[in-house]
């Protein structure tokens, strides 16, 4: 049977190349340990924005555009080699990654930074590149809306993985497209924690029949770099838990079978049965004899978004 590993490790917070380090560190380690399918957080390279939830732009406006600055010019381009580092690291143990990352378009001059997970096929290429529909709150200051371009399911040696980023994950109609098609192993890479971030990973297991990986985010305010800028201001105690992490695994019945992990930095294992999917959809299956196409229909726009057409 399959094998993910759920990372979850902190980066090197606005540092691009010591994050991709790290990261290839880790799937090193986790193929090492037998993993064929190697899962890392939301906006893992370089780091989630966390002062967005703490600095208001209208007071700190000058920190956050020095904080915004780090970001940018250490946002991965998905046009040049930024990902080669991870993409042959995926190759060379012959496992599928999927990762989170603050994606730019240099190749434009584009300011715009995307919420963006993408898929790494063991060939080492992109299999797929989904950038986040809905920024939550105050995320909406630093990233751009995606589009449904890469809302997309993909075959892996693993199974059929799909993703959706944190809160993306609450939106039925994103769920139900991955769902229609046919995704078998659901890919959460989240901020967010807690009972109810649990709790809604064990209803979409349910509700999708499928296997569930929430890959949380399990930072300390010591994680943080020293000459991060602002660190003292807006984490001030270094013993704080910034956020909790509760990456776990839940089986096509609801059943939390690795997890969650939290408050604890590491790698979360579980073994994957695909050929229990099929079975669970017996009972209910919400786009096939459980669905109702003559009284709903979902459709979806597959257009990249784009500011300028050429005609």
């Amino acid at each position: 049977m399959p094998k993910v590993a759920v990372i979850q490790r902190p980066p090197v917070l606005l540092n691009r190349s010591a994050s991709i380090e790290r990261a290839v560190q880790s799937i090193a380690e986790a193929a090492a340990a037998g993993a064929t399918l190697i899962v890392l957080p939301e906006t893992y390279l370089p780091g989630y924005p966390s002062w967005i939830w703490r600095l208001a732009p209208g007071t700190d406006g000058k920190l956050v555009g020095q904080l915004h600055a780090l970001l940018l010019d250490n946002a991965i381009d998905l046009g040049s080699d930024d990902l080669d580092p991870l993409c042959q690291s995926a190759r060379a143990h012959a496992v599928t990654v999927v990762c989170g990352l603050n994606e730019c378009d240099r190749r434009n001059r584009s300011g715009t930074l995307y919420n963006t997970v993408v898929v790494v096929g063991p060939d080492g290429q992109v299999l797929n590149r989904h950038r986040k529909l809905m920024p939550t709150n105050p995320e909406r200051m630093v990233h751009g809306f995606g589009d449904a371009s890469g809302l997309r399911t993909v075959d892996t040696p693993a199974g059929r993985v799909g993703a959706l980023i944190c809160w993306e994950n609450y939106m039925p109609l994103a769920r139900y497209a991955l769902y229609a098609q046919g995704v078998e192993i659901y890919i959460a890479p989240t901020y967010d924690a807690g009972d109810g971030w649990i709790s809604s990973m064990r209803h979409i297991a349910l509700e999708g029949r499928c296997w569930v990986v929430g890959s949380g985010t399990a930072l300390r305010a010591s994680d943080l770099p020293d000459e991060l800028p602002g660190r003292d201001k807006i984490f001030s105690d270094p013993n704080e838990w910034i956020n909790d992490g509760d990456s776990l695994v839940v089986d096509p019945q609801g059943k939390i079978v690795a997890g969650p992990m939290r408050r604890e930095q590491g790698i979360l294992y579980a073994e994957i049965d695909i050929a229990r999917v099929a079975p669970a959809r017996r009972a209910l299956d919400v786009t096939g004899h459980y669905a109702r196409p003559d009284v709903f229909e979902l459709r979806v726009n597959r257009a990249a978004a784009a500011a300028f057409r050429d005609h």
